[in-house]
């Protein structure tokens, strides 16, 4: 079988580097070519030596290098506008998240996908963590029940400064619901098997960036599941610098249900059980992680050979208009916005 030629476009986050490493270790993937347009950071690319640079503009590497694939990971505002262009050009597509920042560009992406059989991937990685992998399975083998209720947590440090500067250019980031709680709208329906129905409401605000003050770097949602089940979160960039990613509160999930209760941790490596019935809680080893999860659904997904529990192009686009539709209840004030 031929090898599937991808060729990426933007390197303006650090998260698309998981992708072209992934990428560059498979036996059925290649990478043919590596554009980045800003100048700066495609001199900073070429001095460290890690990607090799073969264009600066998008369409003349569509134009120069046969591909399948278009993998981009510039800054959020422009990822939109480059799907669109690689779907046009009959090019499968897949990127860090979000996929794009503006819901008219979704609906394009969506038809164009759609209509021309193309796949829409997406880095949306949690559902290779152990922890979720081993509460999907407790959840989905009826451990707790029928699900009441669910709060997440997805707490970030802001890291100001040291974050690439566009974060904090209007226009570029698009919004800290978009940014973040995409991973909890894939993760929530992939675990209990529940769509969401209603975005109750949602809210983001400047917290502690005034030096920023359209930057809103604090965001809360309420949302309600199929079930009626109610859904609480919290995707704030307010976790301490220092601690950051090891805060309890990063990626914190807790689901409610009829039997029990179901909770995880950051950074550990079981799930805590608290049934109804029973004297003590359950510490519940997860299962092994696995790291390329999404590529690999993705490849699947061209090649004809998806799995069940596989990220597929309906779901990524799926929980990208849950998370831009909640992105635009915070911003307009917008209250019991039906998403079925």
């Amino acid at each position: 079988m031929a090898k599937l030629k991808f060729a990426f476009m933007g390197f303006r986050h650090g998260h698309i580097m998981t992708l072209y490493n992934q990428v560059g270790k498979r036996t059925d993937a290649e990478i043919v070519a590596a554009c980045e347009e800003h100048e700066s950071t495609r001199r900073q690319l070429k001095a460290e030596g890690n990607i090799a640079i073969t264009h600066d503009h998008l369409h003349a590497m569509l134009d120069q290098a046969p591909c399948d694939v278009v993998a981009v990971g510039d800054y959020y505002g422009r990822r939109g506008a480059i799907l669109i262009e690689a779907l046009r050009r009959g090019k499968h597509v897949i990127c860090d998240k979000p996929i794009c920042t503006a819901l008219p560009e979704w609906t394009i992406i969506r038809d164009l996908a759609r209509d021309r059989g193309l796949a829409v991937g997406c880095m949306l990685d949690m559902r290779g963590e152990g922890v979720f992998l081993t509460m999907r399975e407790l959840i989905r083998s009826g451990e707790i029940g029928r699900i009441h209720a669910v709060s997440f947590n997805g707490q970030h440090p802001l890291m100001y400064g040291t974050r690439p500067a566009w974060y904090f250019e209007e226009g570029k980031h698009g919004g800290t619901i978009n940014d973040i709680a995409i991973h909890a709208m894939d993760c929530i329906p992939w675990i209990t098997g529940l769509r969401f129905q209603t975005i109750n409401a949602a809210r983001n605000w400047n917290a502690r960036l005034p030096q920023v003050p359209h930057f809103k770097d604090a965001a809360q949602m309420m949302l309600t599941l199929e079930n009626g089940a109610g859904v609480l979160g919290d995707v704030s960039y307010l976790a301490p610098e220092r601690i950051g990613y090891a805060l309890p509160q990063y990626w914190r999930m807790t689901f409610w249900g009829e039997g029990g209760v179901l909770e995880n941790m950051n950074q550990k490596s079981e799930v805590m059980l608290y049934q109804n019935g029973a004297k003590e809680e359950r510490a519940v080893p997860s299962h092994p992680e696995i790291p390329d999860s999404y590529l690999e659904a993705f490849i699947g997904e061209i090649r004809g050979e998806t799995q069940s529990g596989s990220l597929s192009s309906s779901e990524v686009l799926e929980s990208s208009r849950i998370a831009l539709l909640t992105q635009d209840a915070a911003d307009n004030n917008l209250t019991n916005v039906s998403v079925t």
